[in-house]
């Protein structure tokens, strides 16, 4: 019975990871020969891997992924180039971010800049760092409609406190006057306390055309540049090579299954 109002008491206390581990050494008799602290490191152990395991789903949920992308997953053998693998690997340590430096994925549509920016903040709350990706954009949009309903100054400081931004797609058209304030706004915050990361078509070089406005384009810059990693990506289009590659073997397929092929279809 002390066992058990124990394990509830655990369960009240919000310890769940505890508690469901001390079960589980009350249901193996082979614990009993572990010393009092051993026993005690493994419960400690088990609550710990608990926590983390929800503050990674957390940082995850909140980064926005779209995609099922990791670092470990790139091909180093497709199509794309401008990857250095030993770049890369250097990158994944995540030491720039450490250090509030910033990341530019630059290269034509469809490269893949997108899924290596979200495989880069994936690694980045997996390495125990809050990170957001959203597309410019959306951006300038949700900051649009914050300097309307009161809330901008949150925004503001929720965007602050980020350790890695993700700002998709950018450059995709001449900043408004509007989205250049805005865009000041939120890279002065971060400027030299965090990190941004951009992926564009655009060649860094003509940034400071598409802001416009010289001196505004000049501020932004400046809080970009200087600090920045920089891989250009060069290549034919992914989706263009994944619509190139033969199907699946339908016939292979199926069998594995255990059923009959489906009969091929007439072409009209």
């Amino acid at each position: 019975m002390l066992a058990h109002a124990t394990v509830d008491k655990l369960t009240a206390l919000r310890l769940p990871a505890i508690a469901e581990a001390l079960q589980h050494q009350l249901g193996h008799p082979d614990f009993a020969e572990l010393s009092f602290e051993d026993r005690v490191g493994l419960l400690v152990d088990a609550e710990w891997t608990h926590r983390e395991q929800r503050k990674l789903q957390r940082r995850l949920r909140t980064a926005n992924l779209r995609r099922q992308a990791s670092l470990e997953d790139i091909d180093w053998h497709s199509a794309r180039r401008g990857l250095d693998k030993a770049h890369v690997q250097s990158l994944a340590t995540c030491a720039w971010i450490a250090q509030h430096r910033n990341l530019f994925l630059i290269g034509p549509t469809g490269i893949g800049k997108s899924w290596l920016a979200e495989a880069f903040a994936e690694r980045a709350c997996r390495s125990g760092y809050s990170a957001s990706c959203v597309r410019a954009s959306r951006l300038f949009h949700e900051l649009h409609v914050a300097r309307g309903d009161g809330s901008y100054t949150r925004v503001l400081a929720r965007l602050a406190k980020t350790a890695l931004l993700v700002i998709d797609d950018w450059g995709l058209a001449p900043l408004t006057p509007s989205e250049r304030h805005d865009l000041l706004e939120v890279l002065d915050d971060r400027a030299e306390r965090a990190s941004t990361l951009i992926t564009s078509q655009l060649p860094v070089k003509a940034w400071h055309d598409i802001i416009g406005e010289p001196t505004l384009a000049d501020a932004i810059c400046d809080r970009l540049i200087h600090t920045a990693h920089v891989i250009d990506l060069h290549g034919p289009s992914m989706r263009e090579v994944r619509a190139k590659r033969p199907p699946a073997d339908a016939a292979a397929v199926a069998t594995s299954a255990g059923t009959k092929p489906p009969a091929p279809r007439k072409r009209e």
